[in-house]
């Protein structure tokens, strides 16, 4: 088991094995996904912009309208509990 301590303000230091693990580095991004009162962190290593055209698609595309639906679903799911 890996331990760090919480800074005065909410900061954490993730210990080096998590780093390497997870192979983020300083600048990197990570989410934390809560579930139940396990917390799981995994690195984001892409965004929507990077996996566009990775799926074939007929007819046209509206990144910001996708991007706003997500946000309302995820809203959605959020306030569901789920």
């Amino acid at each position: 088991m890996l331990q760090t301590r919480v800074g005065r303000r909410g900061q954490i230091t993730l210990p080096r094995e998590v780093r390497r693990r997870i192979k983020v580095s300083e600048g990197d991004q990570i989410a934390f996904i809560i579930q139940g009162e396990q917390v799981i962190i995994k690195p984001i290593t892409k965004s929507l912009l990077d996996l566009r055209g990775s799926v074939v698609v007929t007819g046209e595309q509206d990144l910001d309208v996708i991007r706003k639906e997500v946000i309302v679903k995820r809203a959605q799911r959020d306030s569901d509990g789920g």
